[in-house]
């Protein structure tokens, strides 16, 4: 008679732990697209962003255009001219703000979010989002259409297998994280001491270091978030402000894998 109420209790244990697992691969499985769907909405607003700023800059009409200092219009290659607007985004000193603005803003999200209501969190990702596209509009003037398109489905394919591959390894990449973050500050510094220096060497081996970087955080990222939803027990806002930075996280790991393979494989005007 033991022996049966041992093996019943032990049946009923394993039935239960079977319906916690479940529901916690069910509960991870939900939290983690949710991150993707925030990613991918914020790279339509930064596509759409960067591709009508564009559009707005140039022109093919010269007595539309932007005239410099010698009364000439300001031409780009290809017959086109760049516009008042487009020299206001891309020439004047408002292109620092455009610049910058994108960098202020994601340490307002960072350090901020676990003060913000949700939807707040929500918005200014959005803002985000759309800032880099505006700063993100010159690749057009400089690279061939063709090729950022195909440089945008080469790193999203690429993308898309280092965090499935950080999301089911077995391995733990923790140990990985220290290493990845020294790597993605010496890309940091070595690009902004390129901007004196304009070394094509330098820039060749920045781009190929900071897809390494970028490549490995990617894989990185997808697992700590998992981990973070399996042992940080979140629910209700708490979680959805988790998955705003998880988003912001993954699209900066996406945008930075862009345009650095751009750097490398992407075709420029002539």
């Amino acid at each position: 008679m033991s022996d049966f109420d041992r093996n019943a209790v032990a049946g009923r244990y394993g039935q239960t732990v079977g319906r916690e697992e479940a529901a916690i691969d069910q509960g991870l499985r939900s939290y983690m697209l949710h991150i993707y769907n925030y990613m991918v909405l914020g790279l339509a607003i930064t596509g759409f962003a960067a591709l009508g700023i564009y559009m707005l800059s140039i022109t093919g009409d010269a007595s539309a255009a932007a005239r410099s200092t010698t009364g000439a219009a300001i031409a780009l290659r290809g017959g086109q001219y760049l516009t008042s607007f487009g020299y206001a985004v891309f020439v004047s000193p408002l292109k620092w703000a455009i610049i910058l603005a994108p960098l202020a803003l994601v340490f307002v999200i960072s350090f901020g979010v676990h003060r913000m209501r949700p939807a707040m969190a929500q918005i200014l990702f959005w803002i985000f989002a759309a800032l880099i596209g505006l700063s993100l509009g010159s690749i057009f003037m400089v690279y061939t259409h063709t090729s950022i398109v195909r440089v945008f489905f080469v790193t999203a394919a690429s993308f898309g297998a280092l965090s499935l591959w950080g999301y089911t390894t077995q391995r733990d990449l923790s140990g990985m994280g220290s290493f990845l973050i020294m790597g993605l500050f010496g890309v940091i510094i070595a690009s902004l001491v390129n901007i004196w220096l304009a070394s094509s060497m330098l820039q060749f081996v920045v781009s190929v270091v900071g897809v390494l970087v970028f490549a490995g955080l990617t894989a990185w990222d997808t697992q700590r978030l998992k981990n973070e939803y399996i042992y940080g027990a979140m629910e209700g806002e708490g979680m959805e402000r988790s998955a705003i930075l998880g988003a912001l996280s993954l699209y900066l790991n996406f945008i930075n894998l862009f345009t650095l393979l751009l750097q490398l494989l992407g075709q420029r005007e002539e």
